[in-house]
């Protein structure tokens, strides 16, 4: 029975590790290009060339999205699920 806890917890220490991961690559992806787009209209504003970055970089954090939360949306049928008994298990405490 302990090991089989333990398989548990590293399977959900290694999602959580994933969607950290995915989360800090969209936080950066925000930043960088907000950072991109003011230096693209501060310098250069007659070409808008920060679009290409983020085109390319976007479809990168789609296909880290879909790799972390597999084919479903973050708020589907089964999230909502899994949110009300987190928070039903919450008020058993």
């Amino acid at each position: 029975m302990r090991n089989l806890d333990e398989e548990k917890y590293k399977r959900a220490a290694e999602k959580v590790k994933e969607i950290k991961g995915f989360y800090s690559n969209l936080v950066s992806y925000v930043l960088v290009n907000a950072f991109l787009v003011f230096i693209n209209l501060t310098y250069s504003p007659e070409y808008y060339w920060f679009i290409f970055p983020m085109i390319g970089w976007g479809i990168g954090i789609l296909i880290h999205g879909f790799t972390v939360f597999g084919n479903r949306w973050i708020f589907s049928k089964e999230w909502e699920e899994k949110q009300i008994k987190k928070y039903m298990d919450k008020d058993k405490h």
